[in-house]
């Protein structure tokens, strides 16, 4: 499996306005290797002039929890850009389909949680009998939420 990163980032406000310095410091997603959000290249704020003006990061969980990750600072946004495309690469071939899955299933039951709870609804582990039911209707326990979530919610994460 291969995973590019855009020629370009995603350049907003193409205008005679420079964008806005809260909009320089909003994280730019760099690589999405299908779904996953793998870093970001911002501005940093107040930073001293002579010191490096964009901030890069690269990994994302649960592989950064072993390491799997990388940062740093340059001048320049292409220099930053340079640094985060080597260290994607170098990262990349340590990554394994499990991280992708592992993340992919936080990131859904993570969202599905925050669903439950949009909707006014308790999770199994916050009543008492341990029973709940889901937004989508589904009776759910504390014994199959995971599996519920996974098999009728993942796709939608």
């Amino acid at each position: 499996m291969t995973y590019r990163l855009p020629s370009r980032p995603d350049r907003r406000n193409h205008g005679a306005c420079p964008p806005s310095a809260a909009a320089r410091r909003q994280p730019r997603n760099l690589a999405d290797p299908f779904d996953i959000r793998v870093g970001s290249i911002i501005q940093r704020a107040g930073v001293p002039v002579d010191k490096g003006q964009w901030g890069w990061s690269v990994g994302f969980d649960p592989a950064s929890h072993r390491d799997l990750r990388a940062s740093g600072t340059a001048k320049s946004f292409d220099a930053a850009r340079a640094a985060f495309d080597v260290a994607w690469q170098w990262l990349l071939s340590k990554f394994t389909e499990a991280d992708f899955r592992d993340y992919r299933r936080h990131r859904a039951f993570h969202q599905w949680k925050h669903q439950m709870w949009d909707a006014g609804l308790k999770l199994p582990t916050q009543v008492a009998d341990g029973r709940s039911t889901c937004f989508c209707g589904a009776a759910i326990d504390v014994a199959d939420v995971e599996s519920h979530v996974y098999a009728a919610h993942m796709e939608s994460a």
